[in-house]
């Protein structure tokens, strides 16, 4: 039973946006001889429920009855394995950038319709990548605006 929400950040090539290089990863066609940075995923299998572009643009790779291969190892609440019951929301975005409004936009909608879908998920249940693999992963990162988001989940 899907009962949190995962955040995450990601770039391809790292700093990089508007490639469409995430959506090639994530429907198995990344093409690892593109770009030097991209020889690290080669093998590799990921997926997420959803991306959201820099311009709210969003995409949905895995309905979210299915699990999806995005949080890896991990544990929130002393519950491991945190693909199991969550669902994964890939922003386009990496630590150095603000993520852009169009993007929280978007998330927001997206996050109140899980919440009807999903009444198990809360505010407090909506968390960052980092949260579930501390110190084996980053994002979504510092230029996440959390305060931000919690104020639209809430309506103010």
């Amino acid at each position: 039973m899907v009962d949190m929400v995962v955040i995450h950040a990601i770039s391809l090539p790292p700093g990089v946006f508007g490639t469409g290089h995430i959506m090639e990863l994530f429907m198995g066609r990344l093409d690892v001889g593109a770009h030097p940075s991209f020889q690290e995923l080669e093998g590799l299998q990921v997926s997420a429920h959803f991306l959201i572009e820099r311009d709210g643009k969003i995409h949905q790779f895995v309905n979210t009855d299915d699990t999806a291969w995005h949080a890896g190892k991990s544990e929130f609440q002393g519950r491991q394995g945190c693909n199991d019951f969550s669902v994964g929301i890939e922003l386009e975005g990496d630590q150095a950038t603000a993520f852009a409004e169009p993007q929280y936009q978007t998330l927001e909608i997206l996050l109140k319709a899980l919440m009807q879908a999903y009444p198990a998920i809360t505010p407090e249940r909506v968390v960052g990548h980092s949260q579930v693999a501390p110190g084996r992963k980053w994002d979504p990162g510092p230029k996440f605006d959390w305060a931000r988001l919690r104020r639209g989940l809430e309506g103010k």
